[in-house]
């Protein structure tokens, strides 16, 4: 299975990089992972939502140069449904079993995502209603992908 993480902006901390790689490294084992970094956009000082809906379109339009027709695309977005780990696990490998074997996650820039992303988007997934840093969430959204592997393979993992 292919999968593709895409991102807006870079990750600066050197201990949340630390974990990506350790995540990609168990990962390796399971998919080919992918990790797209696409610039994010400044946002001025008291922006009015015009700017930021201009802002948000700039970065969506880096984003889908990324997604491929083939791709099934998961965004990450506070509204969308909030699986389990085993519900998590249970729908990649349906995935895999109908033939959808190019994963696409995306998480968007700190003012969320492009309507064309969303509207790109197969699959709409929160981890919770609270929002956290997205440097960190890459770091979460990994272990999870990596848990849903440990899952389908049988194998242990914390609970």
């Amino acid at each position: 299975m292919n999968i593709s993480l895409i991102t807006v902006g870079k990750v600066k901390e050197r201990y949340l990089r630390d974990a990506i790689e350790e995540y990609a490294k168990r990962l390796s084992r399971y998919c080919r992972l992918e990790i797209i970094e696409v610039p994010d956009e400044k946002i001025p000082e008291n922006a009015s939502e015009k700017e930021e809906q201009i802002i948000k379109e700039k970065e969506g339009d880096l984003i889908l140069k990324y997604i491929k027709d083939n791709m099934f695309v998961i965004t990450m977005e506070i509204q969308g449904k909030q699986p389990s780990s085993e519900e998590l696990a249970a729908q990649i490998k349906d995935l895999g079993v109908r033939g959808e074997s190019n994963l696409a996650f995306v998480i968007g820039g700190s003012l969320g995502l492009a309507k064309s992303v969303q509207q790109r988007s197969d699959y709409k997934m929160s981890f919770s209603r609270m929002t956290f840093p997205h440097q960190l969430f890459r770091v979460m959204l990994l272990e999870q992908i990596y848990r849903a592997f440990r899952i389908i393979n049988g194998e242990p993992y914390h609970k």
